[in-house]
């Protein structure tokens, strides 16, 4: 799939802004602070309805406008689909095809994005928060039902830990209500670990080769997903629910004295190891980024085994952080493949034949202008 034109109306610093885009490769150059990553992060949007730089979405529209709107041609294997997503202090309502979705649910997964920034180099040595986030977002574009899942899980929780903060310090909790939202967040958490659990497997089976061509065959990467629960992969549903009801139970006295609910995928974590040894802790910078160019390229391989179509590829600002032989791996590697966009202060230093095909867009201030 490849996107063939934006249109943005009302966005960050752009009130009006319109660009066709080649379906292979294309680079916004500018200096930093003039809207590279904003048209970046716009395709992003368009694709996931949310930022991957602010959960605020007001900060998105311009500041003396009420509403911001994004607009893309897509093309994906049996035609155009145009896609609409409009902002405002109201919320969110997106089109495909011209029709207005209900729920947003159904809206993404419409155009599937892998975007790769210099946090997403942070993947392996970062925060768990980051590693969920991770999950949550690439699971979601190709898992309608998984998106479903995690936002009843994610609604439970805030009703769970509502009870749980209203009775802090106290050494009992009888309350009939906390008992319904416990069986019901615990059906909800075993769907969501399960489906994690599920694509887990995927990437790995993508990353492992990935990662060995990179590292010139001396380096074996594996992938884990740790549930704080200690639930296995292959545990039943229902021995799953067991589980989990059993630990919930176990740590009540706890989730009462910090008013939270301690157990469940909004606490769990991933883990990798090359040849066996943990990345995060013992890993050089090298071995950590490697891991995460892996990640990134399994990713763009796991999509278009599961939806048909290579996603669209966005990497802002992380060629320059990358060396010149991962730099090489990767450009060889989306070659006349992926619709890839990439953001840069400058193209010196790249020596690629990718970057020298590319269509070139300068962006200064605000105005684009295309051009060699």
């Amino acid at each position: 799939m490849h996107i063939e034109r934006l249109e943005l109306t009302n966005y960050r610093n752009y009130k009006s802004l319109t660009l066709n885009f080649s379906p292979t490769i294309n680079v916004l150059i500018g200096e930093n602070a003039q809207g590279k990553t904003n048209i970046m992060e716009s395709l992003y949007v368009l694709s996931m309805a949310k930022s991957h730089r602010t959960s605020n979405d007001k900060e998105l529209i311009h500041w003396t406008e009420e509403y911001g709107k994004i607009k893309g041609d897509v093309f994906k294997k049996y035609g155009r689909l145009p896609l609409e997503l409009t902002l405002s202090k109201k919320g969110k309502k997106a089109r495909v095809n011209h029709l207005e979705q209900s729920r947003l649910s159904d809206y993404i997964g419409q155009m599937n994005v892998v975007m790769f920034a210099p946090e997403d180099l942070h993947l392996v040595k970062g925060s768990p928060q980051i590693r969920r986030r991770f999950l949550d977002m690439e699971i979601g574009q190709i898992s309608p039902v998984y998106l479903h899942d995690l936002l009843t899980f994610q609604k439970l929780l805030k009703q769970r830990n509502h009870i749980l903060k209203m009775h802090q310090g106290k050494s009992v909790l009888n309350d009939v209500m906390f008992d319904v939202y416990t069986d019901q967040y615990i059906q909800a958490a075993v769907s969501v670990i399960r489906k994690r659990f599920q694509f887990m497997e995927l990437l790995q089976k993508w990353a492992e080769p990935i990662h060995l061509g990179i590292s010139r065959g001396l380096e074996k990467l594996e992938i884990r997903y740790n549930p704080v629960s200690g639930l296995r992969q292959e545990d039943t549903f229902e021995e799953m629910v067991d589980v989990l009801s059993r630990k919930l139970k176990d740590g009540r006295s706890q989730e009462l004295a910090r008013g939270l609910t301690l157990v469940g995928p909004h606490r769990d974590d991933l883990q990798f190891f090359v040849n066996d040894y943990d990345v995060q802790t013992y890993g050089s910078q090298g071995q950590q980024r490697t891991t995460a160019l892996s990640l990134k390229l399994a990713e763009i391989e796991l999509i278009k085994q599961e939806v048909g179509e290579s996603p669209v590829l966005l990497l802002d600002d992380v060629l320059s952080e990358l060396d010149d032989y991962r730099q090489s791996h990767l450009l060889n590697t989306i070659q006349g493949e992926v619709q890839t966009f990439v953001t840069t202060t400058s193209v010196e230093g790249i020596d690629h034949e990718t970057i020298k095909q590319a269509a070139m867009f300068h962006v200064k201030q605000g105005i684009v202008e295309e051009g060699a």
